[in-house]
């Protein structure tokens, strides 16, 4: 498989890439709801106009009535998501949520895809228990309640999860907390009964919430997949969120870098513009070099994950942790050329560095990863 996109991947970036300079540009969108303290620091009607472009139900099968296409596709929009900072709930909906609800029973799907594919709905995922991500222990519980279950515990870091009409809960059913069996998948209303959030704003203003289960009641029919059976969905989801991240963390780094560019050739210093100086042009170069693999590593990932390949976990994690080190050096280069003004909020260079530094977090960092391949080749 080639490492850059076919004819019509290439097509669908260049509508992506126009729909995300025009309408989710940093000033119309993430500025704006930021000044304006929105609540779920996106717009809705930006979401409502992905919905138009078909980009919502990119994921979702064609019988479902979405788009059916795959994880290289669904990181062609989210690159040119994170090159334009666009705050949505893409990456939590589109990609997390709808792969779980894609194994999801037919009652399942009807209730939720035809939200997600109007735009209407946004959905969020909740797996993380502590500060880092460490999906391997799950302990808050789901207990056989009548013909359902009683949720109890905590989930922190759960993007959207103030703003989602329906919470993806990882819980346990069954072993101990260390087990990699016993987990079971919930689709958790946004209005059951004994769930609590307390909603916090990250650094890259997006909003996140902490997450309380005081004996949430659900129905049996709230259960995607099997019961006790749910790892091996968890760990399709928790895959295609990183190979999306790290896609997102391309459009980052891209876009961060262009902009370094950009001001390597307008800033002048001594009477020449400091892009003549060679060593900013070795420091450029060896960036380019650097975002060009990680933009190559990602889309094979994407390729293994849409092919079932056995390499793709491996190279899932590869990509996540090549992405994390680009996408660091490309933001931090960007500050460092711009000089003193690349620390001020007037200037949007910042504000890469800030999105960076929380895709960098999400869904595990370059050291998991990095451990997870060493484990995973062997070492």
């Amino acid at each position: 498989m080639p490492l850059y996109h076919n004819e019509d991947q290439a097509m669908l970036a260049d509508t992506a890439a126009q729909f995300m300079a025009e309408e989710g540009s940093i000033k119309k969108q993430l500025r704006h709801w930021r000044d304006t303290g929105c609540k779920d620091g996106f717009g809705h009607d930006l979401w409502r106009q992905f919905a138009e472009m078909g980009f919502t139900g990119i994921l979702v099968g064609e019988d479902d009535g979405g788009m059916g296409m795959g994880n290289v596709e669904a990181g062609i929009v989210l690159e040119q998501i994170g090159r334009n900072l666009t705050p949505s709930p893409f990456l939590t909906s589109s990609v997390l949520a709808a792969t779980a609800l894609n194994r999801a029973s037919t009652d399942l799907k009807g209730r939720y895809l035809p939200g997600l594919l109007s735009g209407d709905s946004v959905f969020a995922v909740a797996i993380d228990e502590g500060g880092k991500h460490r999906p391997e222990r799950i302990s808050t519980k789901a207990e056989k309640s009548g013909n359902g279950f009683k949720l109890s515990g905590q989930k922190d870091f759960v993007i959207h999860g103030a703003s989602a009409d329906m919470i993806i809960v990882a819980a346990r059913t069954s072993g101990n907390d260390d087990d990699n069996d016993g987990i079971t998948l919930f689709a958790v209303p946004k209005d059951a009964a004994g769930l609590d959030q307390d909603a916090v704003k990250l650094v890259d203003s997006s909003v996140a919430t902490h997450m309380k289960m005081n004996g949430v009641e659900l129905d049996g029919d709230a259960v995607i997949g099997e019961v006790d059976g749910g790892r091996d969905i968890l760990n399709k989801v928790l895959n295609a969120g990183r190979i999306g991240a790290a896609a997102e963390g391309c459009g980052v780094a891209g876009g961060a870098m262009d902009m370094t560019i950009d001001y390597l050739k307008q800033r002048k210093q001594f009477g020449k513009l400091i892009g003549e100086f060679q060593a900013l042009q070795h420091r450029a170069a060896h960036l380019y070099s650097e975002v060009e693999i990680a933009r190559a590593v990602t889309i094979k990932a994407g390729q293994l994950l849409d092919a079932d390949s056995e390499k793709a976990d491996l190279m899932v994690s590869v990509a996540k942790a090549k992405v994390a080190k680009a996408a660091g050096l490309a933001v931090k280069e960007g500050v460092q050329m711009h000089g003193g003004i690349g620390m001020t909020d007037e200037y949007d260079i910042g504000l890469f560095m800030k999105r960076d530094r929380a895709l960098q977090e999400f869904l595990g960092d370059a050291y998991y990863h990095a451990d997870r391949v060493a484990k995973m080749s062997g070492y």
